[in-house]
C-alpha cells in the first residue's frame, strides 16, 4: 500500500505528485495510462501518454478519487491521472469564510 506522503513520478511525462490522503486503490494509481513509480526510479521508455489519458494534470492541483485518496500535483505534465481505468477529479477549492 501507498503511504501518505510518498513521492510518485509519470513513466510517460514530467507529471510528479505526492500522496495526500492514502487509501488502497491508490496501488493501481496511473498517469497517462501508466502505472507511477517512486520518484527517481527507472522510467518506462514509453514515447507518450496513452490518448485517453492525455488530458494533462495542473501543477499545485489535488486529485480525488471516490475511495477518498488524495494526491497533490508537484510537478504539472501531458498525462492524466487515474486509478486503473477511473480518472480522478480535480477537488474543489473549500470557500472562504465572509470576514464582515
Amino acid at each position: 500500500m501507498i503511504k501518505t506522503g510518498t513521492r510518485l513520478q509519470s513513466q510517460v511525462c514530467d507529471t510528479q505528485v505526492i500522496v495526500v490522503k492514502a487509501a488502497d486503490s491508490l496501488d493501481d494509481l496511473r498517469c497517462g495510462g501508466y502505472p507511477m513509480v517512486p520518484l527517481g526510479a527507472e522510467r518506462l521508455n514509453a514515447p507518450q501518454p496513452n490518448p485517453a489519458f492525455a488530458d494533462g494534470s495542473s501543477m499545485g492541483k489535488r486529485y480525488v478519487d471516490a475511495g477518498g485518496a488524495e494526491v497533490l500535483v508537484t510537478k504539472a505534465g501531458a498525462g492524466s491521472l487515474s486509478v486503473g481505468a477511473t480518472a480522478l477529479t480535480l477537488k474543489a477549492a473549500k470557500p472562504l469564510p465572509a470576514s464582515d
